[in-house]
């Protein structure tokens, strides 16, 4: 049972039994846990609406009923104790005529409306207050009152009638700055006149609130007559004038590919140097731009790709062992240092096609019960892994994919232009989400910059990914349930939007191999191996240099078989320069060596020890001649290896049998969260 879900013509069902309940059994008790029956006769709820929509309420009262949203037996409904609440005042009634003049009118401004209805002066406040109210609780008297209306208050009136009781207006000022306070009628009147002459009349009253008036319910119940409750049993039509796109499909493929890529960057960057969790929770600020700045991607982006692989069970947080405090006191423990690393997960997840990369990263955005990059503190650095827990998120998702899916095909949404009807169509798919407040818009606004960069969205349209997307929702699957299972029409959907990846490489005389669109896993690790990415998006470049190709070197690779390698990828011929920096490289690699005791640099060559030794650059590491073809060093041997390669130098290290130590990085993989 979830009454957040229904629709605004089922809700509008709801609101008209809980008011028939209300004036059959009277106001619904306050405490949240009173279950006791208030049962309506169904004839008097369907008497609420027009005759022509009657076939339409009786089809959604069998919906509700059998979602046990409702209680139907024997020609009677009645509303679960759940329900109930949520459900009250959905009549957009206002509050009694009685109760808004006595809360916010002084004698002088009863006496006003009464001569505005056209009685003579009364003998005290009450008499008049009971003329008023007689005129608008008297169907026959309030009529002869709205038979006169002009057109232009006529016409306010049936809008408020049906779309709520409030006015924005300044027809009433307060007698008073400070608490509870009157109101009076402004000089002048409120710049409106059927404002203006609706107010004269008591059809407007103060709502207590500044520049805000109220209908009060008896003249929205009469100017509704027999339609005392609204159905509006279809969606809003998306607007006539929305305007032609044209590649909607070409920029789904281009931004779901390049997001597939960011994703594979950032979930490396994160298993080189793992992010921090703040004490306070998410990561920490500093982590995300290191990130951002070394990819040359946006903040937000990051932050964005963090939280989804998060989401997605592609990164995990792992505690860092924490050493007990020496002594015998016992001194509480501080508390570990949370670290965010890739999860068991990923190294599978590398080997996928981007189709299947990007498969549990829209199922997770899709079905998570969160905002990822809507942050509700505008004076606080939003930070990742710290997203707004909201189970309404996938509701929220899916009605605003709803209301794409009706425009036209050729077509897309201006989010600026057509914001009104995006607006009302969400609000008509879940009424419960949005109310139009700046919060509300921008929660949506998050929701289409997501789905613009996932592909599921472009140029305002919906597209094929994004029909899958609709569908999943439409489904009701819960996460984190069906990230082990992704529906198989959203995987086909993305295969066929995303091409097959590249399993070869172009390479140039300027250093650089150009990958056209997304890389094989293994090409990728290849060229990463050796070389540094530089760009991508269609086409991926890294470039080669001395410092890159050492890297590959380090790592256990020798030129002949880093070349071959390459040779392997290559669409025709390795270009000389290429070839000549990698063998140039391999000369040079490893004339020294880095001994693991302490630590010393030993080189047959004993020109290039006195050049080290005489070197300003190296003279903190206080290398010392030892032997002809030693030198000893004060810094560690990782100092010792950093300071040399910065100062231009390629040494490899060395064990203390002779042979050499391949410097591979230490895998480190977090628990996964969900199996």
């Amino acid at each position: 049972m979830d009454v957040q879900a229904c629709t605004l013509p089922e809700y509008q069902i709801l609101a008209a039994i809980s008011w028939a309940a209300a004036e059959r059994h009277g106001p619904l008790p306050p405490a949240s846990w009173w279950r006791g029956a208030r049962p309506v006769p169904e004839a008097d709820v369907l008497r609420m609406f027009e005759p022509a929509a009657l076939r339409a309420v009786k089809a959604q009262l069998t919906s509700l009923a059998e979602r046990k949203l409702l209680h139907r037996s024997a020609g009677e409904l009645d509303l679960p104790a759940e329900v109930r609440a949520p459900v009250s005042g959905g009549l957009k009634l206002g509050r009694p005529a009685a109760d808004l003049i006595d809360a916010y009118f002084n004698a002088a401004e009863v006496h006003q409306v009464a001569a505005g209805l056209g009685f003579a002066k009364a003998a005290n406040r009450t008499a008049a207050r009971n003329e008023i109210v007689a005129t608008l609780t008297e169907p026959s008297l309030l009529g002869g009152v709205l038979a006169l209306a002009p057109p232009d208050a006529a016409e306010l009136l049936e809008t408020l009638a049906f779309q709520g009781p409030y006015l924005g207006t300044h027809v009433f000022v307060a007698t008073s700055p400070y608490g509870h306070t009157k109101y009076t009628f402004r000089d002048g009147g409120g710049g409106d006149p059927a404002t203006d002459w609706l107010a004269a009349r008591g059809l407007v009253l103060p709502s207590g609130q500044h520049d805000l008036a109220e209908l009060p319910a008896e003249v929205a119940m009469a100017v509704r007559g027999d339609r005392l409750a609204p159905f509006d049993p279809l969606p809003p039509a998306p607007p006539p004038d929305s305007p032609a796109v044209t590649g909607v499909r070409a920029a789904a493929q281009a931004q779901a590919t390049a997001f597939a890529g960011q994703l594979e960057r950032v979930l490396g960057a994160c298993a080189a140097t793992p992010l921090t969790i703040r004490k306070n929770g998410g990561v920490a600020v500093r982590d995300t731009k290191r990130v951002a700045k070394s990819l040359g991607l946006d903040e937000e982006i990051v932050r964005f790709c963090v939280d989804l692989c998060f989401a997605a069970d592609l990164l995990g947080g792992i505690a860092d062992p924490v050493e007990k405090p020496p002594g015998r006191r016992r001194a509480p423990a501080p508390a570990p240092t949370v670290r965010v690393v890739p999860t068991a997960a990923y190294d599978e997840w590398l080997g996928r096609t981007p189709a299947g990369r990007l498969l549990p990263a829209i199922t997770a955005w899709a079905t998570l019960p969160g905002l990822l990059t809507w942050w509700p503190d505008g004076e606080e650095a939003p930070v990742a892994i710290a997203f707004v827990h909201d189970p309404a998120a996938p509701d929220l998702r899916l009605a605003m994919l709803e209301a794409l899916a009706v425009i036209p095909g050729g077509h897309g949404l201006d989010e600026r232009l057509d914001m009104a009807y995006l607006l009302e169509a969400v609000s008509w798919h879940r009424p419960f989400l949005v109310d139009g407040s700046p919060e509300s818009l921008s929660q949506m606004a998050s929701v289409m910059n997501e789905a613009e960069h996932l592909g599921v969205t472009a140029h305002g349209a919906l597209t094929d990914l994004g029909r899958a997307a609709l569908e999943l929702l439409r489904s009701g699957a819960a996460y984190p349930q069906v990230l082990s299972e992704p529906p198989p029409a959203l995987a086909s959907a993305l295969a066929e939007l995303l091409p097959a990846p590249a399993t070869t490489a172009r390479f140039q005389a300027d250093l650089t191999a150009v990958v056209s669109g997304p890389p094989e896993a293994s090409l990728a690790e290849l060229l990463g191996s050796a070389a540094t990415r530089e760009s991508e998006g269609h086409a991926v470049v890294w470039r080669f240099s001395a410092a890159s190709v050492r890297r590959a070197l380090d790592a256990g690779t020798g030129p002949d078989e880093l070349l071959a390698s390459l040779a392997a990828v290559a669409r025709g011929e390795l270009p000389q320069p290429l070839v000549y920096l990698v063998n140039d490289v391999g000369r040079t690699h490893g004339r020294m060596r880095v001994v693991r005791s302490g630590c010393c640099v030993r080189s047959d060559d004993e020109a290039l020890l006195a050049e080290l030794a005489a070197a300003r650059s190296l003279r903190r590491l206080g290398l010392r001649r030892i032997a002809p073809t030693v030198l000893i060093s004060a810094g560690s041997e990782r100092e010792t290896l950093e300071a040399l390669r910065a100062a231009g130098y390629t040494p490899a290290l060395e064990a203390e049998t002779g042979a050499t130590v391949l410097e591979l990085d230490a895998v480190t993989r977090a628990p996964r969260r969900f199996s």
